[in-house]
């Protein structure tokens, strides 16, 4: 996932952001699947440049925006395929005592993302800090039962991301798959679903496809990185992104695939080989 937390770690120099954006083969269908980059990936560039290259390599969106900056990527032809939403990763819904702060911001805030035309806003299940993982389904699932139903009354999808707690996110609760979707049955909402960040479950659990594929209907949107380190998901790492991607196209996926990597290489190169993979 990408805060401006993790973002510092991802900064690069302006230089690095000079090529000019160029339509590929790829920007004519983009596949099956409607692909997305994280804009906290590419501190060092402008929103407005990122959008305009994303653009013209077939991506259709920009992914974990904040509000002051959705108009940004509306001009560029382009939408927010998430917003993000009150709270943090640490501090989220897994806590009574954060509720009336969350229900607060998300009441305020979901009307918004659906005038805008935004799809979906993340939330977080917060730190264990030594809650049971049957207590943090029943509390995240207490707060979130207060505003799904005007995310279901606006069309918005409220999506709470896997991450992985052994490299990245320490203690953080929603780390596996099953915790997740037993979550979503818990709340039971057509507008509540996960976001499968592949990058983070590859580390906790493996067995990526087997996974999506037994819990498609939970999954609401999908994060690509590659692993280990998080970079580019091409030939350096362990994962096989184009089998991955037409995993997700065979179940007719109508969501978005949000690249979400740290370029190592020249970024631009990179996120265009990466949406050159998952094109399927």
């Amino acid at each position: 996932m990408g805060l401006a937390a993790a973002g510092a770690a991802a900064m690069a120099s302006p230089g690095a952001f000079a090529t000019q954006p160029e339509e590929t083969s790829t920007a004519k269908k983009n596949g099956r699947l409607k692909q997305s980059v994280c804009r906290w990936c590419y501190g060092g560039m402008k929103l407005e440049d990122l959008a305009a290259q994303a653009k013209a390599m077939g991506i259709q969106a920009i992914d974990l925006l904040n509000e002051n900056e959705w108009d940004v990527v509306k001009k560029a032809g382009l939408i927010c395929s998430t917003s993000n939403g009150p709270g943090g990763i640490t501090e989220g819904w897994n806590r009574p005592a954060n509720h009336d702060k969350l229900i607060k911001g998300a009441e305020e805030l979901l009307p918004k993302i659906a005038a805008a035309g935004i799809p979906q806003m993340i939330v977080f299940s917060g730190n264990r800090r030594g809650l049971s993982d049957s207590d943090g389904v029943k509390a995240c699932a207490e707060g979130l039962k207060k505003i799904t139903p005007l995310a279901e009354k606006l069309g918005v999808t409220i999506i709470m991301e896997l991450l992985n707690s052994r490299v990245d996110h320490g203690d953080y609760q929603c780390d596996r798959t099953e915790w997740g979707v037993a979550l979503c049955k818990e709340i039971g909402s057509p507008r509540f679903k996960l976001l499968y960040d592949i990058y983070h479950m590859q580390i906790m659990e493996g067995d990526v496809i087997r996974t999506i594929e037994k819990h498609r209907e939970f999954i609401g949107h999908y994060h690509t990185g590659g692993n280990p380190g998080r970079a580019e998901i091409d030939e350096t790492q362990e994962l096989y992104y184009p089998r991955i991607a037409k995993a997700i196209a065979d179940m007719e996926f109508k969501g978005f695939l949000a690249h979400e990597f740290i370029p190592r290489k020249d970024p631009m190169t990179s996120l265009k080989k990466a949406v050159e993979l998952c094109t399927v």
